[in-house]
């Protein structure tokens, strides 16, 4: 660890936190408002949008997206499926897709102050320990589809602390072929080094450029349950060969 580097860390990320819960308590009468009626959730789902720059610009996170599919051409509904190893990919997901869709997170949100508004009236909570919670949170998901809304989820399950992909579950691929719609993956090449999941004086927190690909939709039209296990793998792969492509270019250039 650079020692030297712990008190600029922990300012930026005391400063990243400060900009979070402003935003937040300014807008929060307007989401309560808003989240109110499930008839003005895409009202509240752009101000989210306007929100997640305000908590990335401030702070100075930029976001290189690069898009194998031009963004008015992703399809609606679709399941995106990304790797999760920083608190900043929801608010980076919000930038990503230009049209309505709703997160699957975990349960320990509905207990943070405030924030619990957006999961618990919004988006999906689900208590992955729990057969029944997670059972709720698939029909809810499948229940958004059938009305044309798309979901994003995060299949490791968790945040990595250290940016390497972990073992996916199988409920985004399973959803996605008991629908038949899209799924698309979505790699976070660099958000981990930017922001760090970790103790708050141990883990890396700074401005940066976040790196994202969103990767071409996977048609699941005539797949079944069969296929959910070679479609998990695919979707893996693609994140994975992404990454170590990153990672090895990044290697050499900081060499």
């Amino acid at each position: 660890m650079n020692y030297l580097l712990i008190i600029p860390r922990a300012l930026w990320k005391l400063f990243f936190i400060l900009n979070f819960a402003l935003g937040l308590i300014l807008l929060y009468p307007i989401f309560f408002v808003l989240l109110s009626k499930r008839d003005w959730f895409p009202i509240a789902f752009k101000l989210k949008k306007l929100w997640a720059r305000w908590i990335l610009t401030v702070p100075g996170i930029l976001i290189d997206i690069k898009r194998e599919t031009p963004a008015e051409s992703l399809p609606q509904p679709a399941v995106y499926c990304a790797n999760h190893a920083s608190y900043l990919d929801i608010s980076i997901g919000y930038l990503l897709i230009p049209k309505y869709f709703v997160f699957m997170g975990k349960q320990e949100l509905d207990k943070a102050p405030l924030f619990r508004i957006f999961f618990k009236r919004m988006n999906i909570l689900v208590d992955r320990s729990s057969n029944m919670s997670s059972h709720r949170a698939f029909v809810r998901a499948g229940n958004e589809i059938d009305r044309g809304h798309s979901t994003f989820l995060y299949p490791e399950g968790g945040i990595s602390s250290n940016g390497r992909l972990r073992g996916f579950k199988n409920g985004a691929f399973k959803l996605a072929i008991e629908k038949q719609v899209p799924i698309v993956p979505i790699t976070y090449l660099n958000n981990w080094k930017i922001l760090q999941n970790g103790g708050f004086f141990k883990s890396t927190g700074k401005p940066g450029i976040s790196k994202v690909v969103v990767h071409k939709p996977i048609s699941t039209i005539g797949l079944t349950e069969n296929d959910l296990i070679s479609l998990r793998t695919k979707v893996y792969e693609i994140i994975r060969l992404e990454l170590e492509k990153y990672n090895i270019a990044d290697s050499a250039e900081t060499k």
